[in-house]
């Protein structure tokens, strides 16, 4: 960040707010893509089982939004949080490109 005088508030502002964005476009595309398609390369139940995690971790990231906004942009977030949204938006960005790879073929 070029500026690391920026007061906490405006960081997290910076940081977290567009973070926050980010994590909400994938989930929702995943939920998207999951709640539509069948996936050939997983079983029924792997899919709603994943699917079951994206809306688990949509509530979650609802709730920490909330929170952020109720708070005026002044409260983070722990690590330990947004590391199984990490996980789980990239555990996603693979099943979308085996389904985009399998409707190549």
């Amino acid at each position: 960040m070029s500026d690391s005088n920026l007061p906490g508030t405006d960081l997290l502002e910076t940081v977290l707010e567009p973070l926050l964005e980010d994590f909400q476009h994938w989930f929702t595309r995943s939920r998207h893509l999951l709640e539509t398609e069948q996936l050939s390369f997983m079983s029924h139940q792997e899919q709603s089982d994943l699917l079951l995690r994206v809306k688990q971790a949509q509530d979650e990231l609802n709730t920490a939004k909330m929170l952020f906004t109720a708070t005026d942009k002044q409260v983070g977030i722990d690590m330990a949080t947004l590391m199984p949204w990490h996980q789980l938006v990239t555990e996603c960005w693979n099943v979308a490109m085996r389904f985009r790879q399998a409707r190549e073929a």
